[in-house]
């Protein structure tokens, strides 16, 4: 703990303390991009690239917690303890810039292909989040 002097004498200030900003100013002041809001909650994440410098603090936790390991928008949430919706917008933009790769996407939300391979792939997303769950 660290001593600051305040007006009626030494305040203790924790070093724990997480400095808090508005969510939306980490957005920008958007409260949706083109397609966070078809982002679901359960779709898994995975980092294809470093954050650079030029990034949002929260920008490269993201990508930093998803480059070793794949994490649901929730799971980025609870990490970085900032809002689900955020998460969605953040996630999506770096989607954009093709940072992020997004798995578990409904057949209108990814690349175009078979609607029989996207089915798949969201039961095969699912399938691992319930073993995930169960193996805790």
């Amino acid at each position: 703990m660290s001593i600051a002097e305040g007006l009626g004498g030494p305040i203790e200030e924790d070093e724990d303390e997480e400095i808090s900003v508005r969510p939306y100013t980490i957005t920008g002041g958007r409260t949706r991009s083109a397609n966070a809001s078809e982002v679901p909650l359960e779709a898994l994440v995975e980092g294809l690239i470093e954050g650079k410098i030029s990034d949002t603090p929260e920008r490269r936790r993201i990508l930093d917690l998803t480059s070793t390991q794949y994490l649901s928008v929730m799971e980025l949430s609870a990490h970085i303890k900032i809002p689900v919706g955020v998460v969605r917008i953040l996630v999506s933009d770096l989607q954009e810039t093709k940072s992020v790769r997004i798995h578990g996407l409904t057949p209108s939300m990814s690349t175009p292909g078979s609607s029989q391979d996207n089915t798949a792939a969201t039961l095969s997303v699912l399938e691992s989040v319930l073993n995930g769950i169960a193996s805790l």
